[in-house]
């Protein structure tokens, strides 16, 4: 068994609201000593042919060192509910979430519910959908912030969901200290990966501790101070910067 770091959640140029190269992405995250980067390219704008084109641009981009593993997010026809899968064909755009997570199964595909509270995405889970899911996103760098879900917790104890941690990378500054760490049985191939989901050999890590570690639970009320306060300030430069142009 070898364990490696994995980070989630990322977004390319192949994204119509990205804009960094698959290769440059892998060159980041190796460097920061990652293995696997599972991609998670919106739905919008595929197709089966650009899909199967991404596929081919996620292998190229991969190496020795690190394995580009192509992904898709699906959202809805309303933007609210997205998915992050992998290990499954193209299923198309703006499908019904039902829908969708029935074809993910059928596949034998892993699907993680993202950011649930974004747009209170958690209020629209229906009960058939638990058992498609792999996982629930317990912090999302773009819209958790520095803390994790208030929400994800409850839901969690809806089924034997594995605790997802993720960047939702679009630029740099989403960049934090979010990883899997996913233990292996053989070689880093696409197949491996997404067995190890599959079996549950995989944690979440946040500043390479596990997020159930005495140390980052007591340290929780201050990074969620932290992270209210970061977004007051947010809240006054954006309003500032408005009000000067």
């Amino acid at each position: 068994m070898m364990d490696i770091n994995v980070v989630c959640h990322i977004h390319s140029d192949w994204s119509y609201d990205a804009k960094t190269p698959l290769r440059q992405l892998a060159e980041s995250f190796a460097k920061r000593n990652n293995t696997v980067v599972m991609m998670t390219e919106h739905d919008r704008g595929f197709s089966e042919k650009r899909y199967e084109e991404y596929r081919c641009a996620c292998a190229e981009a991969s190496s020795n060192e690190i394995l580009v593993l192509p992904g898709m997010e699906y959202s809805d026809a309303e933007n609210r509910v997205h998915v992050l899968t992998w290990g499954v064909p193209f299923l198309g755009e703006g499908l019904p979430t039902g829908e969708m997570l029935q074809a993910v199964k059928r596949h034998n595909g892993i699907a993680i519910l993202a950011h649930p509270t974004r747009r209170n995405a958690w209020q629209e889970i229906k009960p058939d959908w638990l058992e498609c899911l792999t996982g629930i996103e317990v912090w999302n760098r773009k819209y958790d912030g520095w803390a994790p879900s208030a929400t994800a917790p409850g839901l969690l104890g809806l089924g034997k969901f594995i605790p997802f941690v993720g960047l939702d990378y679009h630029t740099e500054r989403q960049m934090f200290s979010l990883q899997m760490v996913l233990g292996l049985r053989g070689p880093c191939t696409e197949e491996s990966v997404l067995d190890a989901v599959r079996r549950g050999r995989c944690s979440a890590r946040a500043f390479g501790l596990p997020l159930d570690h005495t140390l980052l639970r007591t340290s929780m009320p201050g990074m969620k101070a932290a992270e209210r306060g970061r977004r007051k300030l947010s809240s006054f430069v954006k309003k500032h910067t408005v009000a000067h142009r």
